[in-house]
């Protein structure tokens, strides 16, 4: 499937960059702001099946989610970002699309979800309500700081989730939570940015064990999981030495 694009800047530096479950591109925009005012950079964002500007489907499997990005985003980008599920997706399309560097954004590598014994069985015997209470805390703490954005980004993720397939939350959850990825060496190079909120999706042990196999692992403590909504700036410190020295 083709996905809906769009590309603000006119830099040297060309980045992608791939949204979480329940967002568009339009969440990307505070860092792509910040981004542009380096004056280097061309962005270019998608919106996922089920998402924003693009089509819903019929399946949302993990790796059909990854030939859609695979397909839709030029090969050969100095840098494609993954933020949350946009990181799960990204890491099963980078094969493809060859970027020079790869970002992960708290992404989505193994989420703390039961899926064995008897815990598992019950948690995924009603999905929808098991991953609802799960859920409750973190959109607690995730409704607070969303109260703290401007009126227009409030407004734009009000507008992405109006237009999210919800159906396929279950799915997407339940692929990324019994298929964790596999501690293996980066396939392009690799770093991975992590907030207070990372453990629910990359577990402490997971991270050190991708750091051992070659992973660039980053911290930027103080921030939540939509780190580049909340503290675009930092993120951009934190990529400074992947997008290269600014024009001249």
């Amino acid at each position: 499937m083709t996905l809906a694009t769009r590309t603000q800047g006119s830099g040297s530096v060309h980045v992608g960059l791939v949204h979480g479950l329940g967002a568009d591109s339009t969440a990307w925009q505070p860092l792509i702001d910040a981004m542009l005012a380096t004056g280097g950079v061309t962005a270019t964002t998608v919106d996922l099946r089920g998402h924003g500007e693009s089509p819903r489907a019929d399946s949302y499997a993990l790796d059909e989610l990854a030939a859609d990005v695979a397909e839709t985003l030029p090969a050969g980008l100095d840098l494609v970002l993954g933020h949350s599920l946009g990181g799960a997706v990204l890491v099963r399309a980078v094969a493809h699309l060859r970027p020079a560097h790869a970002v992960y954004l708290d992404p989505g590598f193994g989420l703390t979800l039961p899926t064995s014994g008897i815990g598992g069985r019950l948690f995924w015997l009603a999905p929808r309500v098991s991953l609802a209470v799960a859920a409750l805390a973190q959109s607690r703490r995730t409704a607070a700081k969303e109260a703290a954005y401007t009126p227009a980004i409030r407004a734009s993720l009000a507008a992405a989730r109006a237009r999210f397939d919800s159906s396929m939350a279950v799915d997407v959850f339940r692929d990324v939570a019994f298929h964790p990825l596999a501690v293996e060496a980066p396939v392009v190079p690799s770093t991975i940015v992590l907030s207070d909120d990372s453990p629910a999706v990359v577990p402490d042990r997971l991270a050190t064990a991708l750091e051992h196999r070659g992973w660039d692992v980053r911290r930027i403590a103080g921030v939540g999981h939509d780190m580049q909504l909340e503290a675009p700036e930092r993120v951009l410190a934190c990529l400074a030495d992947l997008l290269g020295p600014p024009p001249r």
